[in-house]
């Protein structure tokens, strides 16, 4: 906000106007956009990867697919990582709604977290694979619940999309439970379209941001 010694009632309205319209005051978060756009690149490979095993395309032996999947979560946490770090050179967020979005995607981030647990052990417990594959389904259930308040604070029709996407993809990965290969190829598109390519749109808003403040400084 600017300082108040000097404020004036103009300076002070062009403020507020910034936090209504969703406009950036001189920090954006990084690690968002990264989070997502690296997910959805990272785990969409590794639906292919799985996709090219079922169809015989790729016929590696168990030494090398675990390698390739370790290397996977490896990759994604590196560049996460990097991102953590970046942001930490210009600060934290500033704009009220870019910490409501924040927020809103940390707290479905925690939701994750306990239906992984859930979805886990009772696959496990009662032996039932398809009972994970319920699991996908929520996140993007959640995703898509986020999404839309993302949406009704800035109005952006991505958001929408995204959001609306999100939805019908939970739907579709919980009919498609006993369809393997369906269910994987929804998937896949799902993490490129409703990951990858709003991880995409953000990170490059984030990365001009950054660079706003770094020229500033």
């Amino acid at each position: 906000m600017p300082d108040p010694s000097k404020s004036s009632p103009e300076a002070d309205l062009a403020f507020l106007r910034s936090i209504v319209r969703g406009e950036n005051t001189g920090r954006a978060t990084l690690t968002l956009g990264v989070a997502y756009l690296a997910g959805g690149g990272f785990y969409g490979l590794q639906c292919l990867f799985h996709i090219g095993q079922m169809v015989g395309l790729i016929r590696w032996p168990d030494l090398a697919n675990m390698a390739f999947l370790i290397g996977v979560s490896v990759g994604f946490l590196i560049v996460l990582t990097w991102a953590i770090l970046e942001d930490r050179k210009v600060g934290s967020a500033g704009p009220i709604m870019t910490r409501t979005l924040n927020a809103a995607f940390s707290g479905s981030g925690m939701a994750n977290l306990a239906i992984i647990i859930v979805f886990g052990v009772g696959a496990a417990r009662d032996g039932d694979f398809a009972i994970w594959l319920y699991y996908p389904a929520m996140i993007f259930a959640l995703q898509a619940a986020a999404w839309y308040v993302a949406w009704s604070l800035r109005r952006k029709a991505w958001m929408l999309a995204t959001s609306i996407g999100g939805w019908l993809t939970a739907v579709a990965l919980g009919v498609l439970v006993r369809d393997p290969p369906v269910y994987l190829l929804v998937c896949t598109v799902a993490l490129f379209a409703l990951f990858a390519a709003p991880g995409w749109i953000m990170t490059r808003a984030a990365l001009k941001a950054r660079d706003a403040v770094l020229d500033a400084d």
